[in-house]
Formats: C-alpha cells, sequence, structure tokens
C-alpha cells in the first residue's frame, strides 16, 4: 500500500516545522509563523486521514462539490499544495486526463478544466475531498464521494455510486468517474460500476480491464478490500432477493 497520505503528510509536517524551528531561531519569528501554521494543518490532516480515523469531512466539501469560506482559509496550505502538487504530477506524467474504459464510462484524474472533461455531458463522480468542482462544470449532473487520497470509498458508498451511475447510463448519459489522478479512489468505483452493468463478471476482471485502458492505475490493499466487501454484500442481498421471491 506504500506510505499513504497519512505518512506522507506527516513528513511534510515535520519538514515545515523544521523550517519553522529553524527561522524562528535565525531571529525571523514573523517569517516563521507562517510554517508553523502549515505544519499543524498538516499534522491535523494525517491524523484525519490515518485508516482508524478516517474522517474526509475535515476539509468540510459540500455536497455540490465546493468548499466553505472557513474551509478554505483555515486548510489553504493543504489545499494550494494538492492542487500544486496535481497539475505539476499530471505535467510530468505526461498521461491522458482520462481514459474511456468502455462505452460511455470514463475514468481519470481531476478535472481542472474544460479540455480535461470527456465529451457527451458527462455526468460526474467525483471522489475526492480535498479538491473542489470547478463552476465550469456546474450544469453537469455531479455526485460527490469525498474520500481521502490513497484511501478507499466505503462499501456503502461504492454501492450509492454505483446506483447512481447506473441511472444515468440507463438515460444514456457518459458517465466519468475521477479523482485526483484516476489511479485509485475513482478505479475501484468504475471496477464496481463495470460488474453491475455486466461488462464483467466480477471486480478483478474489471481491475484488468481498466489497466489495459490506463496503464498506470493503482489499487491499494484498502481498494481491493472495499470491493471485495461490497461484492459479498451485492451477492448476499441477491440470495435475500431470491429467497425472498420464492417465499412470494
Amino acid at each position: 500500500m506504500g506510505l499513504g497520505i497519512s505518512a506522507l503528510i506527516t513528513i511534510k509536517a515535520t519538514v515545515l516545522f523544521l523550517i519553522f524551528a529553524f527561522f524562528n531561531n535565525m531571529g525571523f519569528t514573523l517569517l516563521s509563523f507562517p510554517f508553523l501554521y502549515a505544519s499543524l494543518v498538516s499534522l491535523l490532516i494525517s491524523i484525519a486521514s490515518h485508516p482508524s480515523i478516517n474522517l474526509p469531512m475535515l476539509l468540510g466539501k459540500n455536497p455540490d462539490g465546493t468548499f466553505p469560506i472557513w474551509s478554505i482559509i483555515m486548510f489553504s496550505p493543504y489545499m494550494c499544495f494538492v492542487r500544486i502538487f496535481s497539475t505539476l504530477r499530471r505535467f510530468l506524467s505526461g498521461e491522458e486526463p482520462y481514459s474511456e474504459i468502455c462505452d460511455g464510462l470514463y475514468v481519470g484524474g481531476w478535472p481542472s478544466s474544460p479540455e480535461s472533461l470527456p465529451p457527451g455531458n458527462p455526468a460526474i463522480i467525483d471522489c475526492t475531498c480535498e479538491l473542489p468542482r470547478i463552476s465550469e462544470f456546474k450544469g453537469h449532473a455531479y455526485l460527490c464521494v469525498p474520500t481521502w487520497d490513497t484511501r478507499s470509498p466505503q462499501p456503502g458508498q461504492i454501492e450509492s455510486a454505483v446506483k447512481w451511475a447506473s441511472r444515468k447510463r440507463a438515460q444514456n448519459r457518459p458517465v466519468f468517474i475521477h479523482c485526483a489522478y484516476g489511479h485509485g479512489r475513482s478505479v475501484a468505483v468504475m471496477c464496481a460500476l463495470l460488474v453491475a452493468l455486466g461488462v464483467v463478471e466480477d471486480w478483478k476482471k474489471a481491475e484488468q480491464l481498466i489497466k489495459d485502458k490506463r496503464p498506470y492505475i493503482k489499487m491499494n490493499a484498502l481498494h481491493r478490500n472495499s470491493l471485495e466487501d461490497w461484492s459479498k454484500h451485492r451477492i448476499s442481498s441477491y440470495k435475500r432477493k431470491e429467497e425472498t421471491d420464492v417465499v412470494l
């Protein structure tokens, strides 16, 4: 699973605190305080994003994809960092902003501009808790599934997203599922959607299908565990329905 966001942000918090201590010891007190604040924000996020806590609502992202003013002000060091890091990583990787997995189903990274959105007025499932919905996309059908980077949507969230996307596909609308890079969170939801729509038999085959179209995807143990739990719940739900139908 690698370091994960909580470990990476803890490292960032430590570096920022060391910069604060350096400037403070050199007598640049006013200059040092922004680094102290950024360090404390990073520490708070590293705690909230730990798998044992997993509190993406800390950032206050609204269901419509916007952030309240208090969140923008309070978490500005982190939000600026992730936007800059996301832009640089995408530029350096040269990866396409999105990939079409099958007809009308797209997975990709955060759409920071109209050019990074698939064609056909797609319905959007946003799996980030740290990136905003761009104002140009307010006319698109939208569902927010707020999830920390390197973490996974919960099985119940996956099921809700799958049902929502299935309704949009029934209306013949394209569906675009995105996270920051289109490698983990969004892929987990797309795996479940491919199973629900009958494109593949199980999420493991869905993962391979997506990897064929978007080679740099990288789900971790948390994503796979959520998909496994989602699959078991889905199978047990079908069994209960079949038993009820037999009784009736």
